[in-house]
């Protein structure tokens, strides 16, 4: 009986550490760390997506606060009072949360939903969840900066945008969006390799 009761004691011992190591990372990191796997130059890159909005996002609240950004003509009148506020300070948040979406690539969340989340919480996120959403905004994104830079006739053409000090100030603080757009299909790519050579938790269970 003593010699049985042990060895069962064993087996269960040895089947919990084979069950614990055979979890998948998300278990074992918290929802703000990195995961397990993530090279390091996807966690720049994923960074680099977030920084690169807060300059053009800071140029906008300036114009929407009534700072003198450089627009002349109807354009200079079009741009000021509260409906541009309203606008800038939509667009701003929206991008920023955007880019901050990012991170689900890297981290835990963009694999299994946050158990603080009612109902969902700790379910797994089926791959095509995040990557169909990132390929779509990756490109979105990339589409429209080509099309506002490329056109010899495009919108920044016209002679009431800033020009000067203030056109270069404005070229500075939406250069780095050009980033934006690539950096999140680099990101896409590697999130979709990464999570078709995981195992699928439910069969490793």
């Amino acid at each position: 009986m003593i010699v049985e009761s042990a060895r069962d004691t064993r087996y269960g011992t040895e089947n919990l550490m084979t069950l614990t190591r055979s979890m998948p990372a998300t278990e074992n990191v918290t929802a703000s760390e990195t995961l397990s796997g993530v090279p390091r130059w996807a966690v720049w890159c994923a960074w680099t997506t977030v920084l690169c909005t807060v300059p053009s996002g800071v140029w906008r609240m300036a114009l929407g606060f009534g700072v003198d950004v450089g627009f002349t003509g109807e354009l200079g009148e079009m741009y000021t009072g509260v409906d541009i506020m309203v606008y800038v300070l939509t667009l701003t948040v929206v991008s920023q949360a955007a880019a901050f979406l990012t991170l689900g690539l890297i981290r835990p969340w963009g694999q299994t939903v946050p158990r603080r989340i009612p109902f969902l919480g700790g379910r797994r996120i089926p791959p095509l969840a995040g990557i169909i959403p990132a390929a779509l905004g990756g490109t979105a994104v990339t589409g429209l900066c080509l099309a506002l830079v490329l056109p010899s006739g495009g919108p920044l053409a016209n002679p009431e945008f800033p020009q000067g000090t203030a056109g270069l100030i404005m070229d500075v603080c939406y250069a780095p969006l050009l980033l934006w757009g690539p950096l999140v299909l680099v990101l896409t790519a590697h999130y979709a390799r990464r999570r078709s050579a995981a195992p699928d938790p439910r069969h490793t269970a």
